[in-house]
């Protein structure tokens, strides 16, 4: 069993930023496909990003585009997710997956279902 562990979230101003950490237990971190997500309450879990192991592609969702950004650190089993220019729209619950295999098609790695393991999720909230 694979635990994920995020850290990082917190109260933070419109305009200021957060980074996100999640580190799991794989020992073959470097074979798992790492994905960001949030769920806003009332809303479905969305996706915000996901990174690949190998050469680091990344995709983003478009509201987070040029924003944030995903990054990893193989060596301490680490994903990161570095946000600025937070807005109230932001403020969700974040949570971190992972996944093996290498399919990493964006019309995959955007569904839930492409991930096997779930973080706890770490709450964000923006003040307007």
């Amino acid at each position: 069993q694979v635990q994920l562990v995020e850290s990082g979230g917190g109260l933070v101003q419109a305009g200021g930023s957060l980074r996100l950490s999640c580190t799991t237990s794989a020992r073959t971190f470097s074979s798992y496909i790492m994905g960001w997500f949030r769920q806003a309450p009332g809303k479905e879990r969305e996706f915000v990003g996901a990174i690949r192991p190998n050469d680091g592609s990344r995709y983003y969702a478009d509201s987070v585009k040029g924003r944030f950004i995903i990054s990893r650190d193989n060596a301490m089993n680490t994903v990161y997710l570095q946000m600025n220019s937070l807005n109230s729209e932001d403020t969700a619950v974040y949570y971190c997956a992972s996944g093996l295999g290498t399919n990493f098609a964006r019309a995959v790695v955007v569904q839930t279902t492409r991930y096997t393991y779930w973080g706890q999720g770490t709450q964000v909230t923006v003040s307007s």
